[in-house]
């Protein structure tokens, strides 16, 4: 009976090219494959902050203890090394990047597609042309009590106000979901871009942050409310929300394709994916994009950048799912690509995250 069902699903699947059929769907089709070509990387740049936030990944694990490497020719040679290998994207972290614009600026001028984390405390010199995704948990009360950081959203406006480098991540958590409307408003009023994560617990944590079923439902439909309201600033679609929030996390849902849970080197983020620490040494049974976080509490944008958009073979079986698709990855490199610009999203249903074919 299984492969009876297996059967009839592919017969009724369409065609590529029926899926193709129409103009919109096919404009944007050959708009997201020509970037196809992004190969990622990450990179922690310092173990150093200006801020300590609860419930950050990065000071969880033993990459906080790493040698800080800040010698400007190594970095130089890693990044040619990693061109050499095939590596076309890089994503800079750390703990906070913005403490050392010498490294950012020769990443930049060795690779120059990529994008900066960064808590916006500090201005990146604009000579650094990566994207900038500038982290907001909250209005500035909520700031000053989980980042230690007073006034912290004014001083982020402030230095990046009509900068198009800059795209404002706001991340949801259990307890400032309703604060989200006044902050996208503050933000739209400045003419700033912003999109949307979950908040994802490290390891072992044990604070309030971490969501439940109810308040990821509550999410959903805030992420798509503000999405309606503002949707020439917030850089979102209804299928992001969908996955993003679903009671499964992106593990569960889609098969992580990062080393850390992916044992395969053949093809892809296996064979490519490499996670350095500040002392330019990787480890590959870690290495994701966030390490050292609970994998199955895992709803992460980054995280889901990679692992949605690699699963286009799941998201071809009716013409709704694979506009939905196409939406994610508009979405995706609208964020983290400068110079992309988000086109008009092409399916506003809520569509389920496909799953893979029972055999």
């Amino acid at each position: 009976m299984q492969v009876k069902n297996k059967s009839a699903l592919e017969s009724a699947k369409p065609k590529f090219s029926e899926l193709l059929a129409h103009t919109d769907v096919r404009e944007r089709w050959e708009k997201v494959r020509k970037y196809f070509f992004l190969r990622e990387s990450t990179y922690d740049m310092t173990n150093r902050c200006n801020i300590r936030c609860d419930g950050c990944y990065y000071y969880e694990g033993d990459k906080q203890f790493a040698k800080e490497i800040g010698d400007v020719e190594a970095w130089r040679e890693l990044m040619r090394a990693e061109k050499a290998r095939g590596i076309t994207y890089v994503v800079l972290a750390g703990a906070e990047p913005s403490l050392v614009p010498e490294l950012l600026d020769v990443c930049y001028q060795e690779m120059p597609l990529g994008s900066i984390a960064t808590n916006g405390f500090k201005k990146i010199p604009e000579s650094v042309g990566y994207r900038l995704h500038i982290s907001v948990w909250g209005n500035d009360e909520t700031s000053l009590k989980i980042r230690k950081a007073k006034n912290l959203l004014k001083k982020q406006i402030e230095n990046y106000k009509n900068d198009p480098r800059a795209v404002f991540v706001y991340t949801f958590t259990r307890d400032n979901i309703d604060e989200v409307i006044g902050v996208a408003e503050e933000l739209v009023a400045n003419n700033c871009k912003l999109t949307f994560n979950v908040f994802s617990a490290p390891l072992d944590y044990t604070g309030n942050l971490r969501h439940d079923r109810e308040s990821l439902e509550r999410t959903r439909q805030t992420m798509i409310a503000l999405l309606n309201k503002y949707p020439r600033n917030v850089l979102f679609s209804v299928y992001n929300a969908v996955a993003h929030t679903h009671e499964k996390g992106l593990h569960d849902l889609y098969s992580c394709s990062y080393p850390r849970q992916n044992p395969s080197q053949d093809i892809g983020l296996g064979r490519s994916f490499r996670q350095y620490r500040t002392d330019l040494n990787w480890d590959r049974s870690v290495a994701c994009c966030v390490p050292d976080t609970d994998c199955v509490d895992c709803r992460h944008y980054a995280a889901g950048s990679a692992v949605v958009t690699a699963r286009l073979y799941r998201h071809v079986n009716n013409a709704e799912t694979f506009r939905s698709w196409l939406d994610y990855v508009d979405t995706y490199l609208a964020v983290w690509v400068m110079g992309y610009e988000k086109g008009e999203n092409l399916c506003n249903k809520i569509i389920e995250p496909p799953q893979v074919a029972v055999s």
